[in-house]
């Protein structure tokens, strides 16, 4: 399998060097790009993806519907769409930039690009990836926040931005 590298970034998103995932992901908080698209349905509901049970991190739970590594030489651009393309199989859309902000866990710091889109096309979530996904009514949400059903960082995400 071929090595994943990212790149290391500061704040400002400029990139200062890189390493590879495995570097990235073993608790050296080396802060590397990342990008998550919202994507809303004309109605306002937002959809959710269903993270594999087989993932390493916060299996079987929801989260917002593409998150996904920047590869080092990428633009932030071109990760959203290659990410968005690959998970749920949407090629056509518009995102719009939301903010940048720094997310840290026990095992990695990532630099969060944040971006929405209104969509009502078709979505196919790859199975390799994700166990399914859905969109979410505003209400639903709430009523489901702090259950564990969320990844805690969507529920953050959601909160600061969306409430």
């Amino acid at each position: 399998m071929k090595e994943e590298w990212f790149p290391l970034v500061n704040e400002k998103g400029e990139t200062i060097g890189k390493a590879t995932r495995k570097e990235c992901h073993n608790g050296s908080k080396m802060l590397h790009p990342v990008v998550h698209l919202h994507i809303f349905n004309k109605a306002g509901d937002l959809y959710l993806q269903k993270r594999s049970i087989n993932k390493d991190i916060q299996p079987g739970k929801w989260d917002t519907a593409v998150g996904g590594h920047i590869d080092y030489g990428e633009t932030v651009e071109d990760a959203l769409h290659r990410e968005v393309r690959e998970e749920l199989g949407i090629t056509d859309f518009i995102p719009q930039f939301i903010t940048r902000y720094v997310f840290e866990s026990a095992i990695e710091k990532e630099l969060v690009n944040t971006y929405r889109t209104i969509y009502d096309g078709p979505i196919i979530p790859d199975p390799s990836e994700l166990d399914g996904g859905r969109f979410w009514s505003p209400s639903e949400i709430l009523e489901n926040m702090g259950k564990g059903i969320f990844t805690p960082n969507f529920e953050r995400e959601y909160k600061r931005l969306f409430m």
